[in-house]
């Protein structure tokens, strides 16, 4: 069996492993590294369960072999949190209720950072839009978007506060 040597920072540490050029960015995080936070939905690429950011930007980690991601920087939902706590777009989901049975939270949520990080400021239409491409079976997205809404106005507070975080950053 072909096997070919990766090295990737995820979640702010180095990985140098050996991996089979056809496994899927989401197995290597899941069943090499632990990081379960990243689920397998639908291995379609149509749920965005899966969705971790590539160096800043949301992926579908179920589209991506590992070895695209061979001197990358992954983020997962598992490195998105500070050493104060949440992420401002995890506390903004808890505090909004977005979410009922918690399956597709991790996706919405790099999905989410990402969507503020191009516009810091959407309106409904523009979140909705944005989060077309990840797919929740039990909300019906209302208080999802009230929380991506939430943590762009909490955003928006820190940047005319003069704080460093910015979005899509851990804090």
């Amino acid at each position: 069996m072909v096997q070919t040597t990766i090295t990737v920072t995820v979640d702010g540490t180095s990985y140098t492993d050996q991996v089979e050029p056809r496994m899927l960015l989401v197995q290597y995080l899941r069943e090499t590294l632990g990081k379960t936070g990243t689920l397998i939905g639908c291995d379609t690429s149509n749920c965005g369960a899966c969705t971790v950011h590539l160096d800043g930007v949301s992926v579908k980690s179920c589209t991506m072999f590992a070895v695209q991601a061979d001197g990358h920087e992954v983020t997962t939902i598992e490195g998105i949190a500070g050493a104060d706590g949440l992420h401002p777009m995890q506390t903004a989901f808890h505090e909004n209720h977005a979410l009922q049975c918690g399956f597709c939270t991790p996706g919405m949520i790099m999905a989410s950072i990402d969507l503020l990080r191009e516009n810091p400021n959407p309106d409904e239409q523009m979140i909705r839009d944005g989060l077309e491409g990840n797919l929740c079976r039990c909300t019906g997205y209302q208080n999802i978007v009230k929380a991506v809404r939430s943590a762009a106005e909490t955003e928006a507070a820190k940047v005319e506060l003069g704080a460093t975080i910015p979005v899509g950053q851990p804090s």
